[in-house]
């Protein structure tokens, strides 16, 4: 994306983004828990954190704005002394329908960027209301934050901008838009999903990365991980999910019922037995499409041979190395310092064979290539 003759750019607020989340709402979404906090005492702070992003622009950036009235993007502007054009209002409070009919209607006026400030439900309706049809760039503002289109900060998302309107050459992609279930997630339930795209400046110095790289945030990259092994689960395959925390996160996701420390089958979306050993492993899945999602067990980064004895070397070499997804976030890894994740099957010679590279999913999209060894491995290097 390449600006020469000025940026025209959109301010668009979503002003109850995040209000939820001082008052412990856990979120924002739907009229009644917008009027709960507001009954608590929470104070607004979307339009404020837009207003800092636009302090960012120098007074001499080559760029005109279009808005929506008052708390939408209006106010925010006033706030940054950027002047503005507003090009439609909606009464207060505003809902969904009025963030996608202003986005719409901003992009239509002629907005060539549309910068929003919100959280994943303010994303959510900017994918129903724009699509990939025109870039965006998020302010973060809202409790839920698990979209990968927002800015590390307010100021971040201005320094973007002003790099845009100053000529600079940078690259657009398709960052996935997230959301998760509100009501799960004041039961204590992280339950995410891919809810769609949409396109945004490709500068990591900028953008929040929530799917791979630097420092995570542990609960949500495992969230992560877990939400892409659940939507992409095949038809008409078992799926023998082992035991652990992480994979337990993948049933959540799948709103299925776990055994935290045993092995668990399912298929099309059930669960169809709990708990099994690994002969009735064998039995259920004989000849068909089978494959085990694992994770790391132990401190010392164990496959195979620590909590998770019903993959016996029968089983293992049954689904074979290919069929065995195994899951880890990068911290976890981290911890090893270097060290490989260990076979222990007490079969040595499938120990061996298992030895190698092995793809490890490590959050959405995204998996790095793992070296396994066994002790003995350890032993010989050490």
């Amino acid at each position: 994306m390449k600006v020469d003759q000025g940026l025209c750019f959109a301010v668009l607020v979503n002003p109850y983004a995040g209000l939820g989340g001082s008052v412990a709402l856990k979120g924002s979404d739907g009229e009644q828990t917008r009027d709960e906090a507001l009954r608590r005492g929470a104070e607004p702070q979307a339009p404020q954190r837009m207003s800092r992003a636009l302090k960012v622009l120098p007074a001499d950036a080559k760029v005109s704005v279009l808005t929506w009235g008052g708390e939408m993007g209006e106010t925010s502007c006033r706030l940054a002394g950027l002047p503005c054009t507003v090009i439609g209002e909606s009464s207060m409070p505003s809902t969904p329908e009025d963030t996608r009919t202003a986005a719409a209607a901003l992009k239509a006026a002629g907005a060539e960027l549309i910068l929003f400030a919100g959280g994943d439900g303010t994303a959510r309706d900017l994918v129903d209301a724009i699509g990939l049809s025109s870039p965006v760039l998020g302010v973060p503002a809202g409790c839920k934050m698990h979209s990968a289109v927002y800015a590390v900060n307010p100021e971040a998302a201005g320094q973007l901008l002003a790099e845009l309107a100053g000529g600079g050459l940078v690259a657009l992609e398709n960052a996935e838009v997230r959301d998760i279930d509100e009501a799960a997630f004041r039961e204590g339930v992280v339950k995410a999903r891919h809810y769609g795209e949409l396109q945004v400046p490709a500068e990591a110095r900028y953008l929040q990365q929530v799917k791979c790289g630097g420092r995570e945030v542990e609960d949500l990259v495992i969230t992560e991980v877990a939400a892409w092994v659940a939507d992409t689960l095949e038809e008409d395959t078992w799926y023998l999910m082992g035991s652990g925390s992480t994979v337990a996160v993948v049933m959540e996701q799948l709103g299925l019922d776990n055994t935290l420390l045993g092995v668990d089958l399912v298929r099309n979306g059930e669960v169809v037995a709990s708990d099994l050993g690994a002969q009735q492993l064998l039995e259920f899945i004989g000849d068909a499409p089978a494959k085990a999602v694992i994770t790391v067990i132990g401190g010392q980064g164990h496959l195979f041979g620590r909590g998770n004895q019903q993959f016996s070397p029968a089983l293992i070499r049954r689904l074979g190395k290919g069929n065995i997804q195994v899951l880890a976030t990068r911290s976890k890894l981290e911890t090893l310092e270097g060290r490989p994740l260990l076979a222990d099957t007490g079969d040595a010679d499938l120990d061996k064979q298992l030895c190698g590279l092995w793809p490890v999913t490590t959050g959405y999209e995204d998996t790095i290539l793992y070296r396994v060894g066994t002790d003995a491995s350890l032993i010989d290097n050490g």
